[in-house]
């Protein structure tokens, strides 16, 4: 997967090293000549030098192929615009930006910021819990991020379309407590089946997430 990194200080440089390793493709958007020619010579990335509130920037960094877009500069307002422009100008469908300052979290959000966070260790979880798995939605953790609920919805032509629960075989440990169908919630059983288009809300450890998606054979499109 492509994805866009706004921001070459220590978090930008720690996210790219961290997707690298992961096997997608960072590309950096970076306003300082000195550090866009430092993660050049360090990293074999595509890096645009330029600010990243400007559409001329998003456009020759190719934003619409991005599967995902990361802003996390020093700075609120930059993050909030660049990931509007890549959502609204561009059509990227995950937008993650870093809120500096605690009270503009819920501001970003309902500006429509897909995930806003306000820590470095929480934007590097989402390198596993977002980008990886673009098909799983996190809605919340517990126990200090040990357990996780997620919601997956399955896609159309779903290749388990007709599968038992009880027939899915698993080396992790999760539970899927809800299926939503229609305008119908069921607490599913060992022989309730699973359909293209329903919504699972799922529980499982945090470490499992990335795992869930080879389980139930969720495919990108």
């Amino acid at each position: 997967m492509i994805v866009t990194i706004v921001g070459g200080g220590k978090v930008g440089y720690y996210l790219m090293q961290t997707l690298i390793d992961h096997k997608h493709t960072p590309v950096l958007i970076e306003e300082k000549q000195a550090v866009c020619k430092r993660i050049a010579d360090a990293m074999d990335i595509q890096v645009i030098c330029g600010d990243a509130t400007r559409l001329e920037t998003l456009e020759n960094a190719n934003v619409a192929k991005s599967g995902a877009f990361i802003s996390v500069t020093g700075l609120d307002e930059v993050n909030l615009i660049a990931c509007q422009l890549a959502k609204n100008k561009f059509g990227v469908r995950k937008t993650v930006a870093k809120s500096n300052n605690p009270k503009n979290v819920m501001i970003m959000k309902n500006l429509g910021i897909d995930n806003v966070i306000n820590s470095t260790d929480s934007i590097a979880g989402l390198i596993e819990r977002e980008v990886d798995t673009s098909k799983i939605k996190q809605i919340l953790t517990l126990n200090q991020g040990e357990v996780v609920l997620s919601e997956i919805v399955l896609p159309d032509n779903y290749t388990l379309d007709g599968k038992l629960l009880k027939d899915i075989k698993s080396n992790i440990l999760f539970n899927i407590i809800s299926i939503t169908r229609g305008e119908h919630l069921m607490i599913p059983r060992g022989d309730s089946m699973l359909k293209s288009g329903d919504k699972l809300l799922v529980i499982s450890e945090n470490n499992a997430v990335k795992a869930l998606k080879s389980i139930l054979k969720i495919k990108e499109n």
